[in-house]
């Protein structure tokens, strides 16, 4: 079955007969004729009833003619979609990201978007690299380690690590906390694919610091601070603050981190072999824009 077999059929329904549907498609009659036989041919039924005046559409084609309408028009957009991309345009842009980044960093980008920009889909990634993101179908990934070539990517964050206690708590009047006091209190930790985690224990182990002195998991950033709110712990999360806990800096020993402070570097990423890997560059440069204006340098 061809697509413009099923355009002819249609085309003969709208106008109410060959003729007139013949000069809409701009096909001679005969040729017309001839396809629309190879068309019920090849889908086994008549769509047509032949006699000494104009064809008129069977049951059996007014049955499928919405069907008929619809393929046309999923047809249309395909084509459409496929002429955005062949000039390197953007239609829909996949995002993958680790769940905080994606709850705090881009959703709250999304919403700024206008009319004329593409639509952002989210892809929640906790334990793949950039690189695998992109391998998966990904057209933008954001993570800590930048990719190989034939990727590109460039920074998007320094984001900090918090400390988050309850407003009773001894360190609520704190601004910041030594890494070596932290590890001497209970603390509710996400998994070891989680960013937060794995900049914690890179901060332990080179500080030569001692594991904390004792760690509770939690499967979210929101559930980690809901247990420090509940009293379980101190959260070490990179999520922004809920449940009125106070944030406090985690305070590296001198020379280590940015400015001192446990934090996270974030790249975003894309490839460069992409059609529309210009218009990628552009997005991520405003994503990085919307960053800075967010949460600072």
């Amino acid at each position: 079955m061809e697509l413009r077999h099923v355009a002819y059929a249609v085309a003969v329904v709208d106008a109410g007969g060959v003729s007139a549907a013949a000069e809409a498609v701009h096909v001679s009659q005969p040729s017309l004729s001839r396809q629309l036989r190879q068309l019920e041919a090849d889908l086994g039924v008549t769509l047509f009833e032949r006699g000494s005046g104009p064809l008129r559409p069977t049951r059996a084609c007014l049955a499928l003619l919405p069907a008929l309408r619809e393929l046309l028009a999923l047809a249309g957009r395909v084509e459409e979609q496929t002429a955005v991309h062949a000039r390197g345009g953007l239609d829909r842009v996949v995002v993958a990201a680790p769940n905080v980044t994606l709850t705090d960093v881009v959703s709250p980008f999304v919403a700024t978007l206008g009319a004329d920009d593409p639509v952002l889909d989210v892809r929640p990634e906790d334990s793949r690299l950039p690189a695998d993101m992109l391998a998966a179908g990904a057209d933008l990934a954001i993570g800590t380690r930048p990719p190989a070539a034939p990727a590109r990517w460039r920074p998007l964050a320094t984001l900090p690590v918090w400390a988050y206690v309850r407003p009773g708590d001894p360190w609520a009047g704190r601004v910041q906390v030594p890494l070596s006091e932290l590890v001497e209190r209970r603390l509710v930790l996400l998994p070891r694919p989680f960013t937060s985690r794995e900049a914690l224990e890179a901060a332990l182990t080179a500080a030569g610091a001692p594991a904390p002195a004792g760690v509770l998991e939690a499967a979210s950033g929101p559930i980690a601070q809901a247990l420090a709110a509940a009293g379980r712990g101190v959260a070490v999360v990179s999520d922004d603050a809920r449940h009125d806990l106070v944030p406090l800096a985690v305070r590296l020993p001198a020379g280590a981190g940015d400015a001192g402070r446990l934090t996270i570097r974030l790249v975003v990423a894309w490839d460069s072999r992409a059609p529309a890997q210009a218009g990628l560059s552009a997005l991520a440069d405003r994503l990085a824009a919307f960053v800075t204006s967010r949460y600072g340098g």
